[in-house]
């Protein structure tokens, strides 16, 4: 018998919300907590730039259980994303478990139990502690912003400047007649550039540290990237870990045509992209940096490049005059503002350091079992750490994994000693074969999701039956099979 568990979930955004069903579905009693004033996470509106909108196709980025509306366009706009994982909460009865305005402030083990002793935060500064069963961290890797001050800022700002963080940037009106740096050249970074030009900016200025490659929505003109990026034929192309013998003489005889294949992906981007003719064709081989990172390419952006809308310039931000931005190759650009698109960093302040010593390794890369569980931190888990190309989909299995691990109920029920191995072994692989697939401290699944879910499904227990393998290998991941896949684990519920 499963003993019915107190779980608190931290952070009410995607993954938030799957880690609370998976848990509640079997039974058990879920607090929601939340540190801001909505649910979304990083959808949440008070935290969106403009016209903001997914990477993936709305068919990757669902819950197995509930589609996107039919009027909503192939790639949702945040607003939409928002109201999408609002209605999930309230059709699934997950409104009531959410906390609002409610910080964790730090954890400890509970003396003589399981679980943990969670010190949590009010809005008005009120501090109370409260026991749980278990833990689920479901806060990402965006949920602490990276803030970057560099010399001279105090008096830009003194003098009328304006240095936000992307996530700032929430009203286009206020870039309008002005002269626009943006730092980065993330998704984000290549986002706001455009919009401000839109938006009627009198200048926009773009600083970067290396051009990468980024993924149009859709490539040639004519084939959904999902086509590419997102099925099993392109993923075989990379070494993945633990390959026996057999796949990896296979890949070695492939190699030739693995290289011609993607050297035509970056041929066909470059004239598509005008890559050469901006200095934005990237340095390194498409296929070593394909990772979470890899950016969709922002409509118009290359092409306002191109004319000189925005005007790209490699480097950095050094420091600030007034009304000036001085870039780390001595130019200076004339700025009334400067927006900062330098991402988030994924940060466990609540978590102490002994048990932080356990779980993050001195190069920033996370020891996680399946990117969920750490063996040696009981009574804990992690949803939507895994992040992929399709990270609703990722969160839910991660989150159905967590509750059989936290019951028991696996049809793989790992060891410490297997967790601990398997940790090392990818470990190495990241560090040693596979370098691109360290970023984000190795919270990374992609391009490898269909290998990692099918890690996940096994361990689950789940059947999954493929009716055509070959039709399999060109699609990309369906949403509803994976609900059915779900469904076949075996049943049971905390009592």
């Amino acid at each position: 018998m499963v003993e019915k568990k107190k779980v608190c979930v931290i952070g009410a955004g995607v993954s938030g919300l799957a880690a609370a069903l998976a848990f509640r579905q079997r039974g058990h009693d879920v607090e929601i907590v939340e540190r801001g004033y909505d649910l979304g996470g990083v959808w949440e509106p008070s935290r969106s730039y403009p016209e903001v909108q997914t990477q993936s196709p709305k068919d990757l980025y669902r819950y197995t259980s509930m589609a996107m509306p039919d009027n909503y366009p192939e790639w949702p706009k945040g607003t939409q994303v928002h109201a999408y994982l609002k209605s999930y909460a309230e059709q699934n009865g997950l409104v009531p478990l959410i906390r609002y305005g409610t910080k964790v402030v730090s954890m400890q083990r509970r003396n003589g139990a399981k679980g943990w002793t969670v010190e949590l935060e009010t809005g008005d500064g009120t501090t109370t502690t409260e026991d749980f069963d278990f833990v689920a961290v479901c806060t990402g890797n965006f949920s602490e912003k990276r803030e970057l001050v560099h010399p001279g800022q105090d008096a830009f700002v003194a003098a009328g400047g304006q240095v936000l963080h992307s996530s700032e940037y929430t009203d286009p009106a206020t870039v309008r007649g002005k002269r626009v740096v943006v730092l980065g050249f993330s998704k984000s970074a290549t986002d706001i550039a455009v919009n401000a030009v839109n938006s009627g900016a009198a200048a926009v200025t773009i600083v970067y540290l290396e051009p990468v490659w980024r993924i149009p929505y859709f490539i040639g003109g004519l084939i959904n990237f999902k086509r590419i990026l997102y099925v099993r034929a392109q993923e075989v192309m990379f070494p993945s870990w633990n390959q026996p013998l057999l796949a990896r003489l296979a890949h070695a005889m492939a190699k030739p045509f693995v290289w011609a294949n993607w050297r035509g992906l970056e041929s066909l981007l470059s004239l598509q992209l005008k890559l050469k003719k901006t200095g934005l064709r990237p340095k390194v081989p498409i296929e070593t940096s394909i990772n979470c990172s890899v950016p969709i390419v922002t409509p118009g952006f290359f092409d306002m490049v191109a004319d000189g809308r925005i005007k790209a310039i490699q480097g950095t931000i050094a420091a600030y005059d007034e009304a000036t931005v001085i870039l780390s190759g001595g130019e200076r650009v004339k700025a009334d503002m400067a927006i900062l698109a330098v991402g988030w960093k994924s940060g466990l302040p609540f978590l102490p350091e002994e048990h932080r010593r356990k779980l993050v390794e001195p190069d920033g890369q996370y020891r996680l079992y399946r990117v969920i569980a750490n063996p040696d931190l009981p009574d804990m888990g992690f949803v939507g750490f895994n992040s992929s190309f399709c990270t609703v989909l990722s969160a839910e299995l991660a989150a159905n994994w967590l509750v059989r691990y936290a019951d028991g109920k696996l049809g793989r029920q790992p060891t410490h000693q297997e967790m601990t191995d398997n940790i090392e072994m990818m470990l190495r692989w990241k560090r040693d074969e596979r370098p691109a697939a360290g970023v984000y401290g190795g919270l990374c699944v992609a391009p490898y999701h269909f290998k990692h879910f099918d890690e996940l499904l096994a361990d689950i227990g789940a059947t999954k039956r493929r009716r055509n393998a070959l039709a399999e290998n060109f699609a990309p991941p369906n949403a509803d099979a994976y609900a059915g896949y779900l469904k076949s684990a075996p049943d049971y519920r905390a009592a």
